[in-house]
């Protein structure tokens, strides 16, 4: 048993919000109870006592889309590439790299990731993964590294025809494969979604082959309008919308998780909503790829479930609200627009997407849910209350904010220190794996 008290709790449970002087008490991978810190204290004396040291004791972030294989790519400059468009992006930058992910290069990317989200305070992951270099065996070397290091994570492979038959078999095998094992092993930390790269990737008899795959077996996974490439190429070639193209193959649904959707019509925002597919945006990533602002706020009236992800291009939850909040705005040219929608896609639209997949609630501190709570490190010099939380929140903390992170009752980052994981190994193997992928994309070495 843990006790983890001697701060302020923000629980994001409606029946108790707030406690100024709290404790959350961890039985096993669940919350057995939360309270005040003298009354828990005296209640578990012999439970293992995890200081806040006067923090925020809070639910872990969820990150709903974001992408391992980028893992090694920090510092990276491909000679010669110099995009002007996100094709250019996508060509000179992340299929090039996804195409030199060996296994070992793919296990690499997974242990930057997770050690990096551990370290902010990401308890939950949904990945999207490419390595068309080694397809097979991919999702399973994900799911070791991620059990290893002990974070919640539901993964898939990225089906595309941009590198022709064989290999877009092999990936449409890789996620039956890992989606059959997912569902036989029934183990609430690792869950499985069937994965798409973009429509304009993806043909007819691809998206065929994908359905029966899957027959049923989980939702999928899929970028949909990021770039206006999805949008040509679906009236140009197949006469409708890509929404309307995925509703024809039967790829909507209660379980499917659509990314981006910048480009999307009001007509097809309907079909979104009326078949419960849920959406995931991810501000930065947008940005950093001119692609646009995702109309987010007229999903959300719509009664569209949005979340909040990264796209990898960080692993920081609270970077990615204050975007989000900030390019909402711009874009729509007003300055009190956005705040609640970031607030609820992060805390509650993140943990109704992953309650789609794992039994045990999570972005919450209830009796019953599962154990994964951070201690964020920040003392307020101005009033903090249940009422303001989200404004300190937005304005007064960021991933590295973290001290302690603990995911399914595994004390894994206690006081800016890794418990249980030899970092320096690690990081001395990943760098070994990064010299070699970077030689091959550049013809030189590091």
């Amino acid at each position: 048993m843990i006790l983890v008290g001697n701060g302020r709790v923000v629980t994001r449970d409606s029946k108790n919000p707030y406690y100024r002087d709290g404790a959350v008490v961890i039985d096993g991978d669940i919350i057995l109870e939360t309270g005040d810190f003298s009354g828990m204290k005296d209640k578990y004396p012999e439970a293992e006592f995890v200081d806040a040291g006067g923090g925020v004791i809070m639910p872990g972030f969820i990150n709903a889309h974001t992408h391992i294989y980028s893992g090694l790519a920090r510092g990276l400059a491909i000679e010669g590439n110099n995009p002007t468009n996100f094709l250019e992006v996508l060509e000179g930058m992340w299929w090039n790299i996804d195409r030199h992910l060996t296994l070992d290069g793919t296990r690499a990317s997974a242990y930057a990731t997770v050690l990096d989200c551990i370290r902010d305070g990401v308890t939950t992951i949904f990945d999207h993964h490419a390595s068309f270099a080694q397809i097979p065996g991919s999702l399973f070397a994900i799911k070791d590294v991620c059990r290893e290091l002990g974070i919640r994570a539901c993964l898939c492979y990225e089906v595309s025809d941009r590198d022709g038959e064989e290999k877009r078999d092999q990936s449409i095998r890789e996620n039956a494969e890992f989606a059959r094992w997912a569902a036989k092993e029934d183990d609430d930390m690792i869950r499985a979604m069937f994965g798409g790269h973009a429509l304009f990737t993806i043909s007819d008899k691809t998206f065929e082959k994908m359905a029966e795959a899957n027959d049923g077996l989980t939702g999928f996974h899929i970028h949909v309008s990021e770039g206006m490439n999805d949008v040509y190429d679906s009236l140009r070639n197949y006469g409708c919308k890509p929404v309307n193209r995925l509703l024809a193959h039967g790829i909507l649904g209660e379980k499917t998780l659509l990314g981006h959707c910048i480009h999307v019509s009001p007509s097809e925002m309907d079909v979104i909503k009326e078949t419960g597919t849920m959406v995931v945006n991810n501000p930065e990533s947008n940005m950093g790829n001119a692609v646009g602002c995702a109309p987010v706020l007229q999903m959300m009236k719509k009664g569209i479930l949005v979340g909040m992800g990264t796209d990898a291009y960080t692993h920081d939850m609270l970077e990615s609200l204050k975007v989000f909040l900030i390019i909402q705005r711009h874009n729509a040219c007003l300055p009190n627009v956005a705040w609640g929608e970031a607030m609820q896609m992060l805390f509650a639209n993140n943990a109704a997407i992953a309650a789609k997949y794992f039994r045990k609630p999570l972005g919450v501190l209830s009796p019953g849910a599962a154990a994964d709570v951070i201690v964020m490190d920040y003392k307020p010099f101005t009033p903090f209350s249940e009422e303001n939380v989200d404004g300190h929140m937005l304005f007064g903390m960021m991933g590295r904010s973290c001290r302690t992170t603990i995911i399914n009752g595994r004390v894994l980052y206690k006081d800016r220190e890794f418990v249980g994981i030899d970092e320096e190994k690690i990081n001395a193997w990943t760098l070994e794996q990064s010299r070699r992928l970077w030689g091959e994309l550049n013809h030189r070495t590091y």
